[in-house]
C-alpha cells in the first residue's frame, strides 16, 4: 500500500468517524426529545385540568408547553432529519437510482440546506445575545423568566441540523466515491449494509 493509499484510507475513516459521531449526537438528542413531548403532554393535560375543572391558571405554565413545543421541533429538528422524516414533495425522487439521490443530496445540502441554516445562525446570534444581555423574560406577567433560552433553540436547530447535513453530504459523497458508508438508522432497522454506487 502506498503512502498515498494510507493517507486516503485514514482520511475516509475520519469521515466515516465523523459521519457516526454526528449520527450518534443527532440520535441522543432526539431521543431526549422525544421524552419532552411527554411532558409536553402532560403539562397540557394540567393546565386544561386546572382551568376547567378547578378555575385555576399560571401564565408560566401554558408558556411551559409552547417552549416545550419549540424545544421538541428545534432540537429534534436533525433527529428528523436522520431518520429521513421531513416532509419531501418528490415525484421523481422516490424512484430514482441511489446515484441520483446522492447527487441530488450533495447539491441540495451544499446549495440549498447549509446557506439557509448559516443564515439563520447568523441572523438569529444577535437576536439570541441582545436577549441574554438583557436578561429578557416573558412580557406577560407570570411568564417563564430567562427567554434568551428559547431564542438560544434557534442557534441550537441551525447547529443539530447543519451537522446533519453535512454528514449526509459526506455519507452520499462516500456512496458516489464506491466507499462503504457508516449505516443509518433505516439501515439498520433493514439489516442493509449500503455500499458505494
Amino acid at each position: 500500500m502506498s503512502l498515498v493509499s494510507a493517507h486516503y484510507q485514514v482520511i475516509m475513516q475520519i469521515i466515516r468517524l465523523l459521519i457516526q459521531g454526528i449520527d450518534w449526537v443527532n440520535e441522543k438528542v432526539g431521543r431526549l426529545t422525544a421524552w419532552l413531548t411527554v411532558i409536553m403532554v402532560l403539562n397540557v393535560f394540567f393546565v386544561v385540568l386546572l382551568r376547567y375543572v378547578f378555575g385555576v391558571g399560571w401564565v408560566w405554565m401554558q408558556e411551559l408547553y409552547v417552549w416545550s413545543h419549540a424545544t421538541a421541533f428545534m432540537a429534534g429538528a436533525g433527529y428528523t432529519f436522520l431518520h429521513n422524516g421531513h416532509v419531501r414533495i418528490d415525484l421523481i425522487y422516490r424512484a430514482a437510482s441511489p446515484r441520483y439521490k446522492a447527487i441530488v443530496d450533495i447539491l441540495g445540502g451544499i446549495f440549498l440546506a447549509l446557506p439557509l441554516l448559516i443564515i439563520l445562525y447568523l441572523r438569529g446570534l444577535p437576536i439570541f445575545i441582545r436577549s441574554w444581555e438583557v436578561s429578557e423574560k416573558s412580557a406577560e406577567a407570570g411568564g417563564l423568566p430567562a427567554l434568551y433560552l428559547l431564542k438560544l433553540l434557534i442557534l441550537v436547530f441551525c447547529i443539530l441540523l447543519g451537522i446533519q447535513v453535512l454528514a449526509q453530504v459526506l455519507r452520499n459523497i462516500l456512496l458516489l466515491l464506491g466507499m462503504k458508508t457508516p449505516p443509518t438508522p433505516e439501515d439498520r432497522e433493514t439489516g442493509s449494509v449500503v455500499d458505494g454506487v
